[in-house]
């Protein structure tokens, strides 16, 4: 059971994110399985929202679309950070 969580890309996780992901063994083991650009788009998701209820929401989100297979944020066009090619 991994108790550290894989980084992303460009972003880094934050606390609430990885405490929400810490708390399930299998939360975690399907975080660490993500690509890292993978991971750097659940966190760029969770934290380009302004209020705090919808950064809540995708948290939970999260846990709810990784346990269903999802690899990535659905219906969102992308992390802006990573730069184009």
């Amino acid at each position: 059971m991994a108790k550290t969580l894989a980084t992303a890309a460009v972003h880094s996780i934050p606390s609430d994110m990885r405490v929400a992901l810490l708390q399930s063994p299998r939360l975690t083991e399907l975080w660490n399985g993500l690509t890292p650009l993978g991971r750097n788009e659940w966190v760029c998701w969770v934290t380009s929202v302004k209020k705090a209820e919808t950064r809540a929401a995708h948290i939970h989100r999260l846990g709810e679309d990784l346990q269903k297979g999802k690899r990535r944020p659905c219906c969102w066009p992308g992390c802006p950070h990573r730069g184009k090619k």
